[in-house]
């Protein structure tokens, strides 16, 4: 297959992975999980199995000192902070509201990547980028009654941070294989979510049956799947495409809600879904254009 669409494959079914870990946490809040004990043992669980995985499989697990402050970065820092901004910024305006000021995130990627990475600027991608955003309108809906700028201020600044763990990400998995980055930035996010889980009085595992295999598939789908899946995915195809195409996430949340739930999607929201598709669909179609374009040249 060709790589560029192996790659799409693969942040699809990432975005997937990521979509419908908040209809496994809903199952596990009704057992009785907190989140700050769900966020560690989702990390803490993960990285055991990456690690596992990779002693079954005989691959080396070393590092550079570079690399693992990279590392540390993705895990410890920035995906604590875009959890920590963005779970905040719900207290303060609607949920709706909240997650697409996060998914303006692959605006801020193609930003970056125009200067940090030196990457073209091209028309397709801004529209493909602007269709998708005008998509998440439609699908997740808007509500301004009571907004407040703080929780604005806080979902951008989740927004910020996720685009940056792309940035970094794009940069440290060019030498590290999916499953040797996924492994560490999972450990490392395990540490950091440890220190959330003692300021809230330390994990409890109290819960019951139903949230334990809630975080089973948490673990499983949202976490191994969705992260080996993103990084091999950006390997292939890179962060500024798999930012657009990581889009489809929300759909897929709202789909599942919808079956599990009883959710009905309303017409439009059914067409936002479709101009999501459309936008991932173009910025796709560009991009291997002008990779034919340069193959030719």
């Amino acid at each position: 297959m060709n790589k560029l669409y192996t790659g799409v494959l693969y942040v699809f079914l990432s975005a997937a992975g990521f979509g419908v870990m908040s209809i496994f946490a809903i199952y596990a809040y009704g057992a009785g999980a907190s989140v700050s004990t769900l966020l560690f043992l989702r990390f803490l669980l993960a990285a055991l199995l990456f690690f596992g995985w990779m002693a079954l499989k005989r691959e080396p697990l070393g590092i550079t000192k570079k690399q693992g402050i990279a590392l540390f970065c993705l895990g410890g820092v920035l995906y604590t902070l875009q959890s920590l901004s963005f779970f905040s910024s719900v207290q303060y305006i609607p949920a709706s509201l909240a997650g697409l000021l996060l998914y303006t995130f692959p605006v801020y990627v193609t930003v970056l990547n125009y200067f940090v990475n030196k990457e073209a600027l091209r028309k397709q991608t801004i529209g493909a980028i602007l269709l998708s955003l005008a998509g998440l309108v439609m699908v997740l809906g808007l509500s301004f009654d009571g907004v407040q700028p703080l929780g604005v201020v806080l979902a951008l600044a989740a927004a910020a941070f996720y685009a940056i763990y792309f940035i970094v990400g794009n940069r440290v998995v060019s030498g590290l294989s999916p499953y040797v980055t996924s492994a560490y930035v999972s450990l490392f996010a395990a540490c950091s979510t440890f220190g959330l889980a003692l300021r809230d009085g330390g994990p409890d595992f109290g819960f019951g049956m139903q949230g334990w295999l809630a975080l089973g598939g948490i673990v499983l789908f949202s976490t191994i799947l969705a992260m080996a899946c993103l990084f091999r995915g950006i390997q292939l195809i890179g962060s500024t495409r798999a930012s657009v195409l990581s889009t489809l996430e929300p759909v897929v949340t709202i789909g599942f809600s919808a079956l599990l739930f009883g959710e009905r999607l309303g017409m439009l929201q059914l067409l936002g879904g479709c101009a999501v598709l459309l936008g991932a669909v173009w910025i796709v179609r560009s991009q291997g254009k002008q990779a034919e374009d340069s193959v030719e040249a």
